[in-house]
């Protein structure tokens, strides 16, 4: 991974058709995705249960660009390992996991991925501040964790003052929740480079009739950059 901070749309293979993975991760790369984000769900931080260590890697041979691991987990540290085993290029944990996140990130990077952060709805920018050395992504969370298709909450401050505190490291800013033509254009201009859409993407499209997803890519990118 080479880091810029061009846009990146990231759809969540979490909206996408269960019983095809493999063809429907081809069809949004061949169609414009930069990343390819998966939310791992456990039934216990998250109210959901989704994909563990062997569905990743499952998934990995089908990614040609950038697998993005979200873990939405507690704890982390015992999975990290296996992670790594099954081909994420970013891992992330959230702040809220537990009480060792240095520790985490430490391990994530010493695993030879790049190690995210996520922050929930009510989790200030603070949390994070004495982890920058650590941190690759910073995950802002605009809907509370566990569903697809939820709301957009509106975390456009603490983007601002997550760009504040990053300076000039090099550290992705990923929006989490809600992303559309509408909202994408705020995120971007206080500071995210990294859009993941679930719903928006993979709405009205399918393996078979792949254009929806560049199209519903396409949309998000133009709203972004008429703002740019």
């Amino acid at each position: 991974m080479t880091f810029h901070r061009s846009i990146k749309i990231a759809p969540s293979i979490l909206s996408a058709d269960f019983a095809n993975f493999g063809a429907e991760i081809q069809a949004i790369e061949a169609q414009g995705a930069d990343w390819v984000h998966v939310d791992v769900m456990d039934g216990h931080f998250v109210p959901n249960l989704t994909f563990g260590p062997m569905a990743v890697k499952a998934f990995r041979p089908h990614v040609k660009t950038v697998m993005d691991v979200h873990l939405m987990i507690a704890p982390v540290d015992p999975y990290i390992d296996a992670y790594a085993d099954a081909g994420a290029d970013v891992l992330t944990a959230h702040v809220e996991a537990g009480p060792h996140i240095h520790r985490t990130l430490q391990a994530i990077r010493g695993a030879g991925m790049k190690a995210g952060v996520a922050l929930n709805p009510g989790t200030p920018a603070e949390a994070v501040a004495h982890l920058l050395d650590l941190t690759d992504l910073i995950c802002v969370m605009t809907v509370n964790p566990g569903f697809g298709g939820q709301k957009y909450i509106d975390m456009t401050d603490k983007v601002r003052r997550l760009r504040e505190m990053i300076g000039d490291r090099e550290i992705h800013i990923e929006i989490d929740g809600g992303m559309d033509p509408t909202t994408a254009p705020g995120m971007v201009q206080a500071g995210a480079d990294v859009l993941v859409a679930g719903s928006a993407v993979f709405r009205g499209g399918s393996v078979s009739q792949p254009g929806a997803y560049g199209e519903n890519m396409r949309a998000i990118r133009d709203a972004v950059e008429a703002i740019q």
